[in-house]
């Protein structure tokens, strides 16, 4: 059996590829589990970028896997494997960055979704497809889409379960960028770089204010950004990007 996921470190960039391209890197449980642990591994890096083998990203659930496609099943299954897949991701102290070569559907498009920053070629669709076989959108999919988009219009491509273009994601500000074909790859580089060479501690405290922050109030929030900001005012970082800034050169960041 092929790899599940190709992983490559250069630079401080954790770079993972979903390998199943013979089916649009569609998820079974192998793929699941091993992607996981791919992105935990990726915590020490500096950025993680995620992308997929061939000419999709993630097609989503792979229907032909059988295991835990019941009534009994789905709960589990979604729990023991997608959860921490998911959490993976979100919790992952470094920038996390979805590559998007092409389809994401299904549980696919909400793992993309999940990403701190997603660049998508503009030959790609995000397709929230689960209502074509009677389910609702999982793998973060009810959190992520209606923040990112508002509630009509993530309503309105979870029931109609149509495309939605890579230019239209960017529009609806779904995505961060849609970028031409041709100039995929080299864009995904160089966000990945310049991540890798930035404040990794200060990037780790801005996940953690911006992720809460949907369901703090404003005084609360207030008071997580005063604590995040005392730890940032103390790093070695900080003091490198002041001096940077007054002696007009660009700063070199360690993470300390």
């Amino acid at each position: 059996m092929a790899e599940r996921v190709r992983v490559e470190s250069d630079g401080g960039v954790h770079r993972i590829t979903l390998n199943r391209p013979e089916v649009m890197n569609a998820l079974d449980g192998a793929l699941r589990r091993a992607l996981t642990e791919a992105l935990l591994a990726g915590h020490g890096a500096r950025v993680i970028v995620l992308t997929g083998a061939g000419r999709g990203f993630c097609s989503g659930q792979d229907l032909s896997d059988a295991s835990g496609l019941d009534a009994a099943g789905f709960e589990a299954t979604l729990n023991d494997e997608y959860v921490p897949m998911i959490r993976a991701i979100v919790e992952a102290p470094v920038p996390v960055i979805a590559a998007v070569n092409g389809v994401a559907a299904g549980a696919g498009a909400n793992l993309a979704l999940a990403c701190d920053l997603v660049v998508a070629c503009e030959s790609a669709v995000f397709i929230q497809a689960f209502t074509r076989i009677g389910l609702i959108p999982d793998a973060g999919g009810t959190s992520f889409l209606p923040r990112r988009v508002g509630l009509q219009r993530a309503m309105g491509a979870a029931l109609l379960a149509e495309p939605v273009s890579a230019r239209q994601a960017e529009a609806w500000g779904m995505i961060w960028e849609a970028v031409p074909d041709d100039r995929f790859a080299e864009v995904v580089a160089a966000r990945a770089a310049r991540l890798a060479a930035g404040p990794t501690g200060a990037y780790a405290a801005l996940k953690q204010a911006m992720r809460g922050a949907f369901d703090q109030s404003l005084e609360a929030q207030l008071a997580v950004e005063a604590r995040l900001q005392a730890v940032c005012g103390a790093s070695d970082d900080f003091r490198e990007g002041v001096a940077a800034f007054q002696e007009k050169r660009a700063p070199r960041f360690t993470g300390a």
